[in-house]
């Protein structure tokens, strides 16, 4: 008897249900680590499911609609990850230039030298 045979359907649809709500806290919250465990913890459950082969199309239809708000989250998480690295990067690059403008509308570039020293404060 295998790990599918012995869940039986409203386990799995509990757990996944547990699972996606756990995983919504966890973008909400910019747990990252938690995000990765429950990926590998809900695709068992998946795995599980299919190998079911039954379905009920109601507590499906639930699932789906919190496995796509999941999903909204998730995408917008990382638009968020993106625009801090792109961010980073730009201040990064401050460090060693800075492009400005003149009165006349002409681009100047400050060179910039990076100072590296340590403060020591009593």
């Amino acid at each position: 008897m295998n790990n599918a045979e012995q869940k039986t359907l409203e386990d799995i649809l509990s757990g996944l249900d547990s699972c996606l709500e756990r995983e919504s806290a966890a973008l909400l919250g910019g747990d990252i680590h938690m995000i990765s465990e429950l990926m590998e913890e809900k695709s068992a459950l998946i795995t599980d499911l299919n190998a079911l082969g039954s379905s009920e199309a109601g507590s499906l239809d639930t699932l789906k609609q919190k496995a796509q708000r999941n999903q909204v989250l998730l995408t917008g998480a990382l638009e968020g990850i993106r625009r801090v690295s792109d961010r980073l990067s730009d201040i990064q690059s401050l460090r060693h230039s800075f492009d400005t403008y003149d009165s006349d509308g002409n681009r100047q570039t400050i060179e910039g030298e990076a100072v590296r020293h340590v403060e020591k404060r009593a």
